[in-house]
């Protein structure tokens, strides 16, 4: 299988989520179980049920993160250049139709999440951002069609 990409921060809170996950969620729910299986009859048991539908849950959870974490590769951007776009870079974007300012970090897939302007380099934008420098022009495709940015900045933390 191929390496995923992953921040030191993105892998680090993967890290974190792994030992919630097992250390309190997982021993939790378990005791959950124990009381529900103490109420009788297993298959009437609406509170057993529930237990060990979010069990599975959990169990699924942990090995996904730790399918992610054993295929990760952990990439540090300080060796990079950084004059342009790579991975875990911060873009600052200038919308040419509206002027609006927005800042993205490019990061892996797991670590995505727009709400906090993190973008997967897998992403349309993260594609058409790699190896651009201050001043390019991006088209990107979106939905409503295409959209034109100007790379206006370029930071790495």
């Amino acid at each position: 299988m191929d390496k995923r990409p992953l921040t030191p921060e993105g892998y680090n809170k993967l890290k974190e989520r792994l030992l919630h996950l097992k250390s309190v969620a997982l021993p939790k729910i378990v005791k959950e179980i124990e009381v529900a299986r103490a109420h009788g009859d297993l298959s009437e048991n609406a509170e057993y049920i529930a237990a060990k539908e979010h069990q599975q849950h959990i169990i699924e959870e942990i090995r996904r993160i730790e399918d992610v974490l054993a295929h990760a590769e952990v990439i540090d951007t300080r060796g990079l250049e950084h004059d342009k776009v790579a991975f875990g870079a911060l873009v600052e974007l200038v919308d040419l139709e509206s002027d609006e300012r927005k800042v993205y970090k490019i990061v892996g897939t797991e670590e995505s999440n727009i709400k906090e302007g993190k973008i997967s380099v897998e992403s349309p934008i993260g594609r058409a951002l790699i190896g651009k420098r201050c001043g390019d022009i991006v088209e990107v495709v979106v939905p409503s069609g295409t959209r034109s940015f100007e790379v206006a900045n370029i930071t790495y933390e």
